[in-house]
Parts: C-alpha cells; sequence; structure tokens
C-alpha cells in the first residue's frame, strides 16, 4: 500500500468522489473536503504529502487556500482549473502550485500527475552530498536546497529550485522544455511549454535576473534555456 495522503478540495461532488475513489485505488490515503475553510482545517490535521486544489471554490478561492497552505509548510499542490487561460495558470505558480490540470480530465492522467509529483518529492527528499555549484554570485547548494545571491539567500519554491539546479550543474548545456519537463516534473504534456517559462519568470524576478540581459539563465529563443557559462559576456 502506498502510505502517501492526499487532500482533494474539489466543490463539484462527483469529480470530488471520481478522484478520491481512483486515487484510493492506487492506494494513497484520501482525505476531501469541498470548500476553502475545510481545506486549511484538513491539512493541518492530516499533514498531506499532496494537495489536489480546485480553483473556484466557496467561501475561499484556490488561490488563497494555496497561498495560506505554503505559509507554514511547502506542500505540493496539483491545482485544478476549468479555465485554461494563462493567467489562471499564473496566478496559481504565483502562490505556490506546482502543476495544474484543466477540466474536464482523464482519471488517467491525473494519476499520472500525482505519481510524477511524489516521485519529485522522494528525490528532493532523499540526502545528497553534492557540492554547491558557484557561479557567478550565485551559489546552488543542493544538500542544503539553498540559493544564496550575493550571499543572500533567495527563497525558491523546491520545483523551482530544481529547475535552477538543472541548469546550474551544466553551463553552457540548452536544456528544451521537454528536457525541463522531463527531469524536474517527471513527464511532457502539450502545455509544458508555458509551464516551464512560468517557473523559469519567477525564477528569474527573484535572482534579479533580466530576460533582456541575463546574469545567470538565457533563453535560446526557439529551443529552450541554460544557465550561463562562467566569463559569458
Amino acid at each position: 500500500m502506498n502510505e502517501r495522503g492526499v487532500l482533494v478540495v474539489e466543490d463539484e461532488h462527483a469529480i470530488a468522489e471520481a478522484v478520491r475513489a481512483r486515487l484510493a485505488s492506487e492506494g494513497y490515503r484520501v482525505r476531501v473536503v469541498h470548500d476553502g475553510p475545510d481545506a486549511l482545517i484538513a491539512a493541518a490535521e492530516e499533514r498531506p504529502d499532496l494537495v489536489v486544489l480546485d480553483l473556484m471554490l466557496p467561501g475561499m478561492d484556490g488561490l488563497e487556500v494555496c497561498r495560506e497552505l505554503q505559509k507554514d509548510a511547502w506542500v505540493p499542490v496539483l491545482m485544478l482549473t476549468a479555465r485554461a487561460e494563462e493567467a489562471d495558470t499564473v496566478a496559481g505558480f504565483a502562490v505556490g502550485a506546482d502543476d495544474y490540470l484543466t477540466k474536464p480530465f482523464s482519471m488517467r492522467e491525473l494519476t499520472a500527475r500525482v505519481r510524477a509529483i511524489v516521485r519529485r518529492m522522494e528525490r528532493i527528499n532523499q540526502a545528497t552530498s553534492t557540492e554547491p555549484i558557484a557561479r557567478f554570485d550565485l551559489t546552488v547548494d543542493a544538500a542544503r536546497r539553498r540559493v544564496l545571491r550575493a550571499g543572500e539567500e533567495v527563497l525558491l519554491t523546491p520545483l523551482e529550485f530544481e529547475i535552477l539546479l538543472t541548469l546550474a550543474r551544466a553551463p553552457g548545456v540548452v536544456f528544451s522544455r521537454d528536457q525541463l519537463m522531463d527531469r524536474v516534473w517527471g513527464y511532457r504534456d502539450f502545455a509544458g511549454g508555458r509551464v516551464v517559462d512560468s517557473h523559469v519568470a519567477r525564477i528569474r524576478r527573484k535572482l534579479g535576473d533580466e530576460a533582456a540581459e541575463p546574469r545567470y539563465v538565457r533563453t535560446v529563443h526557439g529551443v529552450g534555456y541554460a544557465f550561463k557559462e562562467d566569463g559569458a559576456g
């Protein structure tokens, strides 16, 4: 049996029950709630390994729930949205969501996303003796999961950290968006380009890295991203 706990927050009861039944059949411990305030109570009680969170909720929308969930300790969030507008997904990432699915979705796709997030969490939680990577005035410490810029800590989400670490480990190597999806998310889909772009944009803002004149991460137009090599202009 899978010991991972999943909190499902969905106000449409039929969808909530379908998600619960599918994840339970995969061996996850599943708790279902139907609104934002109950989600925060359940999260405090259950300490779930993953939250499947609807964007449109009564009482408190999914963005506010996600923001509150991340205040004390980070928890991976898979956001469900009935709208495919980029503004919604960007807003979700801005408050700490890891990934999203647009309704209607298949239970097979949902299960694949949940498995990928769980695998990524297991990888993140594994201890590593890797030496910190120091490039320019940036230090990426895989063992402590910390990023320092000119000696000051930069607070990244675990997913943002994984992206930056992947790029920093291979300066000058160009990673396509699909390659980053494979390495960091553990899968790829048709919307992967937008997902990767949104996260890279957030990393850049936190690092003070202007896309027009990047100090750390450069865009290779039509291909993907690369960490700048030492001495690059």
